[in-house]
């Protein structure tokens, strides 16, 4: 029997997600990851690398597919049915998308009160580093791991993310291919699949 409160804990981590984060999807990781692997300790780091891995795959903006199958994982994890999971699923997706709805439904009636106004432009110049930053964070989260040991909790210790080498060649070669020879995002995943599945 899961606990009702999780439920609660789910939604309320994925309401905060989605209302303070700037510059979509990829720049939502980084606090996915801070509450879902660090704060709370429902998900693994690899696991949720794997998650973030799928939702890249799968049709759709990567944060909210991320929302979407950490909370099926986590109702999974704490023993629950597949239902259940799938209501966990649902949960924190509502949560993720809903700040987003309810402001830009107020953005809507406002905004052209406000377009043009140095004040808006200002605050909307100074979220870009911001975003910027984010989605490097995200970059860096998927690459590298750090641990914090109990013993020691000043010393971190960072560790790779990416299993072996292999996994750094066939990601050299994915930005080669999207940057040098311009193929699209679709053959690079099929590709990456492809060898991943002939070589692990």
């Amino acid at each position: 029997m899961v606990d009702p409160v999780l439920f609660l804990q789910l939604f309320w981590v994925f309401f905060v997600i989605g209302l303070f984060t700037f510059g979509g999807g990829y720049a939502m990781l980084s606090l996915i990851q801070t509450q879902v692997v660090v704060t709370h300790s429902w998900l693994s780091e690899s696991a949720f690398t794997d998650i973030v891995a799928i939702s890249q795959m799968t049709p759709g903006p990567i944060g909210i597919n991320s929302a979407t199958y950490v909370g099926y994982e986590v109702m999974h994890q704490a023993g629950a049915s597949h239902l259940v999971g799938i209501l966990g699923s649902m949960t924190a997706t509502i949560a993720v998308v809903l700040p987003s709805f309810l402001i830009v439904l107020t953005i809507v009636r406002f905004y052209t009160k406000f377009k043009g106004n140095k004040i808006f432009e200002g605050v909307m110049s100074w979220l870009r580093p911001a975003v910027v930053g984010l989605i490097g964070a995200a970059a860096l989260i998927l690459m590298f791991k750090v641990d914090w040991p109990a013993s020691i909790p000043d010393i971190s210790v960072v560790k790779e993310n990416f299993s072996d080498w292999i996994s750094w060649v066939l990601f050299a070669a994915a930005v080669v291919a999207s940057l040098v020879f311009k193929i699209g995002p679709i053959p690079i995943l099929l590709a990456g699949g492809l060898l991943g599945l002939l070589i692990y």
